[in-house]
């Protein structure tokens, strides 16, 4: 096998343990020259550990690792490839310094690299253009956007022209938008540089980016191979329900894996083909059918098969092995958990319900009118309104720098408002600060724990600075824990616990004081499918049983879906609030149907597309999404287009929109419509 021909990286029965916490068991793969390898899972499932052994900051207890032929087993040997390859830490501009400007940042990685000067230019002008960072070149890092920031960090790590670049995480806590020029920009550079990229995420709809992959989970692979391949392989198919409720109930019991909105239930069905999946649904709905229920079926997602996977891999290591991870996905179809023992009724001493009505009288849990938050010459917040009543689930939602988690800081009380005024539970923000913090719970971005405490004394802790007794405290903390399934884990120390359990931790602290409103900041960053959606089921319990307001910020679009209604933030102001099925059916009446082209190499694809006419195409995973209002003619002109270009004949699909679809078109255009304003 030639040196071009040969995998860049070689991983050999890997294991790495952290005292008595194994992170990495047995990991084998190959990286393949050129390609883009994604390692997939969520926090603690050794994405991390991995990434660094390959860098060669990190030493392995077991197997062996190759990177570019040479065995890296000491740090001579790391540092005789450390010049041929580029590391990307995990988290927001964790790799910059935040005082130096753009530039600044680029020139220091260049020095540390000893980039000759003429290189140097060369390369910064490059890279400041694809990244579209070139207007900023003087602004500090610390004043960036979160997306800004990682399209920098790549920059700087690869300003020295690396073949190899390990990036850990790099979209983790980055807007839809700004997630979709990272990857844009990233194959672009992979294409024209004859790059190797070696790319991490927790973010499930992501993995179908990737040229191949690996499923990882508690240290270990569960699947590896080419996205498409695996997906094939499944046995599995995607089962679209509508029908009457008593039929959708009737689902629930039967498929394992499901989710239930309105009167819609997306079911996952072990099926080899169409047919066959449609007709297990139609004997599982039984006398329910009546020939009614309407059916659409089409391929799993990776998400649908990691979960499987995960499933799978509870039943053959018996019941006991993963009860916190699968609690409230088997049985009901992820609609309203049974929640360990949990009474409808709440903690001991709640309300069945919180009241329709508050104190004063007034129906909204949350009234926002015309908030405004100045910093200096800075508006964050601009004139930003909205209501969020009692029992619902409202999604903010917006770009990294849009105004959110300040106008969550304002009706909390932490930030005064320059302008505006809010009613948070019954009372003004600006003058009932204290009965504002009795009435409400707030989980913020950053982890609110603390990690040398169990998972008792963290709850009994946060109890105590609520004010509750000490019996009151013990019977709520007991509760808490049957709400978020962590029984078994009550002596546990926080900081050993999953992504997900540890955020059901924070929640239930949050709720101990049987709070109204719940603000929740980002809540399942980080965490694996099944721990998401049992976080979500816990969530609709509190709204649909107990009546609590929850208002929540996320940059997962799959959870846009889940929300009663949706403000969407912009430079501040909101500009729209609505259901998600409104925003979806606004975007089709504006723009027209969406149609999903599959062609391969998809960045030709997208460049033939855009030149050929379809300005507004963009790169959905390796797909491609293009509105048109005759999908009949675009899709006509698309062959022609892709073939013109040289391309094999694409197939093409017409698709509901995605929150996603709404989301990126509707900053896009909100962006395309400030940038004139902005230059005049």
């Amino acid at each position: 096998m030639s040196a071009s021909e040969a995998p860049v990286v070689v991983l050999t029965g890997i294991g790495k343990r952290y005292r008595s916490t194994v992170a990495v068991v047995e990991v084998s793969l190959e990286v393949a020259r050129g390609r883009l390898y994604g390692l997939i899972g969520a926090d603690g499932a050794g994405k991390s550990s991995l990434m660094k052994t390959v860098a060669g900051v990190l030493a392995h207890d077991r197997g062996t690792v190759e990177v570019f032929g040479t065995r890296i087993d000491s740090e001579r040997a790391a540092e005789l490839v450390k010049g041929r390859l580029g590391f990307m830490p995990q988290g927001l501009g964790l790799n910059l310094y935040p005082e130096l400007s753009v530039e600044e940042n680029i020139d220091f990685f260049a020095q540390l690299r000893q980039v000759p000067a003429a290189e140097l230019a060369r390369r910064k002008e490059q890279l400041l253009a694809v990244t579209r960072l070139a207007a900023f070149r003087s602004r500090a890092a610390r004043n960036l956007s979160g997306g800004m920031k990682q399209k920098l960090g790549l920059v700087c790590t690869l300003i020295h022209g690396p073949e190899l670049i390990v990036l850990d995480e790099p979209t983790t806590g980055v807007d839809p938008v700004s997630r979709r020029d990272f990857w844009a920009i990233l194959a672009q550079l992979i294409d024209s540089e004859r790059l190797t990229a070696l790319v991490s995420t927790a973010y499930l709809d992501e993995a179908s980016r990737f040229d191949r992959l690996a499923l990882m989970h508690a240290g270990r692979v569960l699947a590896e191979g080419e996205p498409s391949a695996l997906v094939a392989a499944a046995g599995l198919r995607v089962v679209q329900v509508e029908a009457a409720p008593a039929a959708l109930a009737r689902l629930a019991e039967c498929f394992a894996q499901g989710v239930r909105t309105g009167g819609i239930a997306r079911l996952v069905v072990p099926a080899a083909d169409d047919q066959s999946a449609a007709a297990a649904v139609r004997v599982a709905l039984g006398a329910d059918d009546h020939g009614a229920a309407q059916l659409a079926v089409t391929l799993p997602d990776l998400e649908d098969l990691f979960v499987a996977r995960l499933l799978a891999l509870e039943d053959s290591a018996g019941p006991q092995a993963a009860p916190a991870a699968t609690a409230g996905l088997r049985g009901h179809g992820s609609d309203v958990a049974e929640l360990a023992g949990v009474s409808a009724a709440g903690p001991p001493g709640a309300r069945a319900a919180a009241p329709p009505v508050d104190d004063d009288g007034a129906l909204q849990a949350i009234d926002a009118h015309e908030l405004t938050r100045d910093f200096g010459a800075f508006r964050a917040v601009d004139r930003a309104s909205f209501v969020v009543r009692y029992g619902e689930i409202f999604g903010l939602l917006g770009a990294n720098g849009a105004g959110k988690t300040t106008a969550i800081k304002m009706l909390t009380g932490i930030l005064p408002p320059t302008a505006g005024v809010g009613r948070v539970a019954g009372a003004d923000m600006r003058r009932a600060g204290q009965a504002i913090k009795e009435r409400i719970g707030y989980m913020s971005q950053a982890f609110s724990l603390y990690t040398d405490l169990t998972v008792m004394e963290n709850l009994l802790l946060f109890a105590g600075v609520y004010g509750l007794r000490r019996e009151q405290a013990r019977s709520r903390a007991q509760w808490a824990v049957a709400l978020g399934g962590l029984r078994g884990h009550e002596s546990e120390p926080a900081g050993r616990l999953p992504m997900g359990l540890r955020q059901r931790l924070a929640l239930g602290c949050a709720l101990l004081h049987r709070p109204r409103v719940l603000f929740l900041d980002e809540p399942t960053s980080g965490v694996d499918p099944i721990g998401r959606r049992r976080f979500w089921d816990t969530l609709r319990h509190l709204a649909r049983e107990q009546g609590v307001a929850i208002l929540l910020t996320t940059h997962y679009m799959a959870e846009a879906d889940l929300c009663d209604r949706i403000a969407l933030m912009f430079a501040g102001r909101v500009v729209a609030d609505a259901t998600p099925a409104q925003l979806k059916a606004e975007l089709t009446a504006e723009r027209g149907q969406l149609l999903e082209v599959s062609a391969e190499p998809p960045l030709a694809a997208l460049a033939a597309l855009r030149s050929g006419g379809f300005a507004e195409a963009v790169l959905h995973g390796r797909r491609l999404h293009v509105l048109a209002r005759d999908p009949e003619t675009a899709g006509r002109r698309i062959d022609s287009v892709l073939r013109a270009a040289g391309l094999a004949a694409p197939r093409i699909a017409t698709q509901l929109p995605t929150m996603e679809d709404v989301f990126i078109h509707r900053v896009l255009a909100l962006e395309a419509a400030a940038q004139p304003r902005a230059a005049a």
